[in-house]
């Protein structure tokens, strides 16, 4: 009944902001690097904040999360702030970076910081390496979801994704919530698209992604190449896009179009098609690590599709 209510109330509220940012003209213009090309409302991700956090509040009163992940994840509460006034003002990229580092440095002191890392052959547990290896997962997976949030419902599937696959894999309300808050906003957002998540959404689910990560990796070693095969796809495409920028010598605070999905929308393809694919990517990841018994095979399985599938990209829109 709890999921049903918190789903209508994402639901009902993105519809509400869709409306409201109509009439006050709040919508995202289309530009040169806009892979949209109708000015579309934005600040939908207020919407999956608002359920999100409301929905944990609710698992935290009714004992049906663990107080220390309930904290950590509610930090994500100022990336949420500070990404909202950056959708309506464009705040400065190094006051954005700074709140980023110290939610990361906050979420990571709540959790214990990050204990060992298992490489198979041997296991890493220098405390300095462990926790700054963390902190920069934090802080890069909360650009990057932003920095992949760029066509219709590319970000909210993926992240419906992860919730199905972390209920399936681990159990936890907590992924129950997050699903049913991303999926009220997705009914606007899927196909073509009514409303845009925003960075108020993206950065959000990047840090609580980057949360889980780390908080199931302390129960379990091996749960951190788990989590770090399903996100993958987001992951993958967004750091051989950077590496592949700076060996260009480009501004790599400034806004592009050379991402993997961006390029097949530049190449033909629909935001629906390429939504569509990347759900069928994502399900074959999950069968990695659900019927595959070694994490590790699984990881060097998942980095070589991705590879092979950045390859089919590149030969339909090359990277210029």
């Amino acid at each position: 009944m709890v999921y049903i209510l918190l789903l209508t109330v994402s639901f009902l509220l993105t519809y509400l902001i869709k409306n409201y940012a109509i009439k006050k003209s709040l919508v995202a213009e289309v530009n040169e690097r806009s892979s949209h090309t109708v000015p579309t409302p934005h600040g939908g991700g207020i919407a999956i904040a608002f359920t999100w956090f409301v929905g944990l509040f609710y698992l935290y009163f009714s004992t049906q999360i663990d107080t220390i992940l309930f904290y950590a994840l509610l930090v994500g509460f100022a990336v949420s702030v500070v990404s909202f006034f950056d959708d309506l003002y464009e705040l400065s990229p190094t006051l954005r970076l700074i709140v980023q580092a110290l939610v990361a440095l906050c979420g990571l002191w709540i959790i214990g910081g990050l204990q060992s890392i298992d490489f198979g052959i041997f296991v890493l547990q220098n405390p300095l390496l462990t926790n700054l290896f963390a902190f920069l997962l934090i802080v890069w997976y909360i650009n990057l979801t932003n920095f992949i949030d760029g066509i219709n419902g590319y970000v909210g599937s993926m992240f419906l994704f992860l919730s199905v696959a972390g209920l399936l894999l681990f159990g936890g309300a907590h992924f129950g919530v997050l699903g049913v808050a991303v999926l009220g906003f997705l009914f606007w957002n899927y196909g073509n698209a009514k409303i845009f998540m925003g960075d108020v959404g993206s950065t959000l689910l990047g840090y609580n992604i980057a949360i889980f990560t780390l908080y199931y990796a302390n129960i379990e070693a091996v749960n951190l190449w788990i989590w770090i095969v399903l996100y993958s796809l987001f992951w993958f495409d967004a750091t051989v896009t950077l590496v592949r920028r700076k060996f260009n010598g480009e501004k790599l605070s400034q806004a592009h179009k050379k991402h993997a999905y961006q390029r097949l929308t530049q190449a033909g393809w629909s935001h629906l098609k390429v939504t569509n694919y990347s759900i069928v990517v994502n399900l074959f990841l999950f069968s990695l690590v659900w019927f595959l018994e070694n994490i590790a095979v699984s990881f060097f399985v998942s980095v070589a599709v991705l590879y092979a599938i950045m390859k089919f990209v590149d030969s339909k829109k090359g990277f210029q």
